[in-house]
Order: structure tokens, then sequence, then C-alpha cells
């Protein structure tokens, strides 16, 4: 099967010329950003707030291994049953066997890219199990069965209309825009689904190394709901979520939420430290983290590529990316998109599966700007290309241009010459056939009837005339 990623260049047009998605997406990555910088204004020492997360971060991911190690001896003095699991194969065997182990045929989970990722769903539910998405914009994308569109805004590029049709022929309801309706119908469906449920399944936006804990947030209380109502709870933790502390929180906590949605602070942040002790009635009597590594590793032996598991995961970047911004989530063939994406996608997939996602940018560095961790994005995203360049053998015909260009660029007198030449092509063959692609949307620009050399030249004769 070829990887979506790999068809990116090809499937470009459709994503380009869908303009209902383009348009949802337009309309609601305004208000994301509008809000976002308001919230961001409001805090004075922003800028100081970003270089302590990078300091951060940096510490945990230079001694990632040692970092692990710590969490996952004091998440087990919690009664935490901690697993690593090195790719996705691995950790959907773990995830399977610890839902065998406890009869949980019905599965009920928070929004977690870690998980899509890994095609946890997919997996679980051809081994049998119910898995049940309880995000409200997730709940809307397995109804269609679609891939989230962005990190924050699963379902950001479908309209309301688009919605209402959804709900009314997948649940049998009476077709309606209301949203109060709509959300209405889905608590209700969601309800008996947490009631039911044997298993929950979240991911983490933190793991804190000095307690063995996880911070989960979120606005919904879905997340809530499936660790403290079913018996068992499996978190799936990237390994490069960790802080070191619970202190630093209050530094994560307010670049995320300002970055990811415009809130000072979201509606639910928890945090849990493994099973529910004997004095309270609620939280899941066994818990489980698996500590997915899946190439992660791999970015740790590159100094570039390592600063790209400081992320978050705030799609701040998706939001002020114009490629983004017109082409939208799917058209770049996997789960992590926008500039975060197409620098990290290379490394997880291979730089042949997605040679073409670092070069989706126009390098203007607006991700750079505003990610609150500090990655230099769009230094990432011309990193990533030099390497496809280097190590990926480009079209022969490509190479055959580019050494003809090199030897004419080395020589004034042949560049001037081909000038000429060009000037004359540009009058007797129309761009379209030379230009194929780039002319389908603009125009291409002519080149000048006299070259600069040539106007300088004229220009000294006639100075030296007047003299």
């Amino acid at each position: 099967m070829i990887p979506l990623t790999k068809e990116f260049k090809k499937d470009l047009p459709r994503h380009l010329r869908n303009e209902t998605v383009r348009k949802n997406i337009s309309k609601a990555l305004d208000l994301s950003i509008k809000k976002r910088n308001e919230a961001v204004a409001e805090v004075a020492d922003w800028e100081e707030l970003r270089e302590k997360a990078n300091r951060i971060k940096r510490q945990i991911i230079d001694n990632l291994y040692d970092n692990l190690n710590a969490f996952e001896k004091n998440a087990r003095k919690n009664g935490v049953e901690v697993f690593r699991a090195a790719n996705a194969s691995e950790a959907n065997s773990i995830a399977e066997e610890i839902a065998t182990r406890h009869a949980a045929n019905l599965i009920v989970k928070s929004k977690s890219m870690v998980s899509e990722e890994i095609g946890f769903n997919d997996y679980m539910i051809a081994k049998g199990f119910e898995v049940v998405e309880t995000d409200l914009g997730e709940f809307i994308i397995q109804l269609a069965n679609e891939t989230p569109s962005h990190l924050i805004g699963p379902a950001i590029h479908k309209s309301i209309p688009e919605i209402a049709q959804l709900f009314a022929e997948k649940l049998g309801i009476p077709y309606s825009e209301d949203p109060k309706i709509l959300t209405e119908t889905a608590r209700k469906i969601l309800r008996q689904k947490f009631l039911k449920a044997d298993m929950g399944v979240t991911g983490a936006n933190f793991g804190i190394v000095e307690n063995g804990g996880i911070a989960i947030v979120e606005n919904e209380g879905n997340g809530r709901m499936c660790f403290t109502l079913p018996k068992v709870h499996l978190a799936l933790i990237g390994m490069e979520r960790l802080i070191p502390a619970v202190d630093d929180l209050a530094i994560f906590l307010t670049l995320l939420c300002r970055s990811a949605t415009g809130q000072r602070l979201s509606s639910y942040v928890a945090m849990l430290t493994g099973p529910r002790l004997t004095e309270f009635f609620d939280g899941p009597k066994k818990s489980y983290y698996i500590l997915i590594d899946n190439k992660r590793s791999s970015f740790l032996k590159d100094d570039n590529l390592k600063q790209a598991l400081y992320c978050i995961r705030c799609s701040a970047c998706y939001n002020v990316c114009p490629v983004y911004q017109n082409i939208g989530g799917h058209a770049y063939g996997w789960v992590y998109q926008g500039p975060i994406g197409a620098a990290i996608t290379p490394q997880f997939l291979g730089l042949e599966n997605a040679r073409d996602l670092p070069f989706a940018s126009s390098l203007c560095g607006a991700c750079s700007d505003v990610c609150p961790v500090k990655i230099p994005l769009h230094h990432l995203l011309w990193y990533q290309r030099s390497r496809i360049v280097k190590e990926l053998k480009p079209p022969k015909f490509e190479k055959i241009i580019l050494n003809e260009f090199n030897k004419v660029a080395q020589s004034a007198d042949r560049f001037q010459k081909m000038g000429k030449i060009a000037r004359v092509i540009q009058k007797i063959i129309p761009d379209k056939l030379y230009a194929r692609g780039w002319t389908a949307s603009r125009k291409l620009p002519g080149i000048a009837e006299s070259s600069f050399h040539d106007w300088w030249s004229e220009r000294l004769v006639k100075k030296n005339h007047h003299d």
C-alpha cells in the first residue's frame, strides 16, 4: 500500500479545489488566531516563558532515557503498571493484552494523537473490541469514517450543515443545524457508553517525572469520564511528553492553553497518579501506561531533529501556516500536519515516503514565531529539504537542468547569452508549455526586455557621451 504522504503532490490540486473545506478552515483559523493573540497579549513575560519551556524540554530530551526511567519508577510506586513499546505493533499488542485480561469489550477513548499515530482504533476494532471516540470532534470524525484534519479541532474542515447531515444519516435523528441539538444528541449517546465501558483510554499532555503522574488537558470533560468511570484506565504516552516536576505545569499550561485554544486555562486539567485509593469511590481499579517510542529514538541521534521532540501539540503552527490554511490537514496524508507534521513525518515514515512535505512551506517563519516552546520549525523544514536533496536521488531531468544552469551561472558571458535566448523563447513558446502546473493558478513573471547589464552599459555610454 502506497503511503498517502507519497501521493501529496499528486493529490494537492484536489485539496486546493475544495472550496468548502478551505472556507470552513479559514473561518475557524481566523477565530483561533484572534483568540490566541488576545490571550498571549495578556502575558507580559510571554517570551521569557517560551525560553524557560524550551530549556526545560531541552533538559528532558537531552537526558530522555534517564528521565523515562525515573518516571517509570515513580509511576510503579503509585501502583501503575508501565510498559515500553518500541513501535506501533508492540503498543497495540500490549493494549490488546490488557483489554483481553480485563474482558474489556467496550472501550471509551479521549482524543489522543499518538493513538492515531499507531492506528489504535483500527487495530482494536479488528480484534473484536468496540472503541468509541468521546471527544465531540473525534466522535464526528469516527461517524464519518475519516481521520482528524487538525490537532485540536479534528473536524475543523466540516461545516454545521455537513455535521447535521451526518448525524441524520448515522444517528437517525431529524436534520437540524442547531449546535445545541447536535451536541445533546452526542452527549446522550456517549453518556451510555461511559456508563457501560469496561476500559478507558487517554493520551497524556504531560508525564511528570518527579511523581510518575500524568496531566490531561481538555475542554469537554470526556477525558475525565474516560479515566474515572471504567474500572481500567490505559494511557498511551509518547515517550517525549515528559516534564520534570509538578511546578513546571504552571509554565506549560500557560503556554499550551493560550496557544491551542486562546484560553487562559482549559476547562478541565486533571492530574492522575495511579489507580484509585480504597477510600475513594471513583477512578480506575487498574492503571496502565504504555510509553511509546515508534521512531522517536531516531530523532535523538540528530541534533537538529531532536528539537522537534519539544513539541507540546498545541497546533499554533497549523493555524498561522499559509500552506495549511489553503490545503487543510488531510492533504498532508498522515497524522501530524502543518509545519510540525511536514518536519517530522519524513523521520517517522522515511524520507522517500514523505519527500514532498518539507517543501510544502514558504519558510516564512510564522510557525517558529508562534511556537510556545521555541522550536525553530522553518529551520527544521529547511534541514529536511537539504537531507532529501542529499540522500534521495533527484529526477535525472532536474539534475541535468541544474548542472547546466550551474555552468551558465558561473560565466557572465554565458549568463547574458542565455538571457537573450530566454527572451526570444518567451515570445515564441507559451509559458504553459514549459511551466505547466505553475501557470494553472498564476501568471509566470516575464523576463525583462533589457537586462540590467545592458541597461547599465547604455547608461555609462550616455554619461560618458554627456561628459
